[in-house]
């Protein structure tokens, strides 16, 4: 704005108002005029100029007094970029080889997350201390600070930090996997995940159960899916007036006819129990793992039809009372 106001106020100066101010304007008058028009113009060029430093002198001045400083921020800036470039890379490339690895050695995908996740865990904190390291700050401070706080935290939260222990401990020990049937104190189900808290399972029923690793670690564990074969016994009462002969061989039959019980072992029926009323028959028989209980339900089902098909009875519990001095009854009464 101001170089047009000095402009303007120029050529107003050197401009005659009529006609007769310029007949007797004198050539003395007209070169005052003209050295004033020029006076006018410096002073426009010269806020100019003054405005055109303005606009591009603190850039100027800054390089000039803090190149080195700004050259050294930004290759800091991309040192910090190529670090983070090369964590995630590395993150990926651990993914790949720890899922591979554990692919090889038959893991399973709980424990394949679980190491992944406490890997890329350590890769950023890495990183960020190198990135924290390149822009100046002191990072023994910082892992001193950090040292302090871990302590305090884990003195807070020890219930939380045994549960970490524990489940890093299942998952090295690997004593169940996820779709395994296990039983542990009160704690029972199939491994629906696994995790470096907390165990979470199924039960047959379909509730939701979230047990936490300290206790399912601080307690036996019956794993019923573990081992490829599983024995089952079944117990079944015969009249002590039936043929145990007879009764030996008709069960042995069942199980010799199903398939999905297993010939090594061979099955066997044993006298397990002389009792009240019956003789008690065990059937024992081995299966594969994923056939236990439907053979199990098979087999109970055949029982009674087969029982009653070689003339055999199931009696009923039976009590005999004796009355002793009983009162005599009168005859007619």
């Amino acid at each position: 704005m101001i170089p047009y106001t000095l402009i303007a106020a120029a050529v107003e100066a050197v401009q005659p108002q009529t006609a007769a101010e310029t007949a007797e304007v004198t050539a003395a008058e007209a070169q005052r005029r003209q050295s004033l028009l020029e006076n006018h113009l410096n002073e426009a060029d010269n806020v100019v100029r003054q405005i055109q430093e303005q606009g591009t002198g603190f850039f100027t001045n800054m390089w000039n007094n803090h190149s080195d400083d700004v050259l050294r921020l930004v290759k800091i800036v991309i040192l910090a970029l190529v670090v983070l470039v090369a964590a995630k890379l590395i993150s990926m490339a651990a993914r790949k080889l720890i899922a591979r690895s554990f692919k090889k050695f038959e893991g399973d995908v709980s424990l394949t997350h679980a190491t992944y996740t406490i890997v890329r865990t350590l890769i950023w904190v890495i990183a960020l201390l190198i990135i924290l390291d390149l822009f100046g700050f002191n990072t023994a401070s910082i892992l001193t600070v950090l040292g302090a706080a871990g302590l305090a935290i884990g003195l807070a939260m020890k219930d939380s930090l045994s549960n970490i222990a524990a489940g890093i401990m299942l998952l090295i020990l690997r004593p169940y996997k996820v779709g395994d049937y296990i039983d542990c104190g009160s704690v029972s189900g199939v491994i629906q995940q696994m995790g470096l808290f907390s165990t979470v399972l199924k039960t047959p029923d379909g509730l939701f159960v979230s047990a936490p690793n300290s206790v399912v670690f601080g307690t036996p564990i019956k794993n019923y899916s573990r081992n490829p074969t599983r024995r089952s016994d079944i117990t079944v009462g015969i009249a002590y007036a039936d043929s145990l002969p007879v009764a030996v061989k008709a069960m042995k039959e069942i199980m010799d006819q199903e398939e999905m019980i297993l010939k090594d072992p061979a099955p066997e029926v044993l006298v397990s129990e002389l009792a009240d009323s019956s003789v008690q028959l065990t059937l024992r028989y081995w299966t594969a793992t994923e056939n236990y209980w439907p053979a199990y339900w098979t087999i109970k089902a055949q029982l009674k039809p087969a029982i009653e098909k070689a003339g055999l009875n199931i009696p009923f519990p039976q009590r005999v009372v004796t009355f002793v001095n009983a009162p005599e009854q009168k005859p007619g009464a």
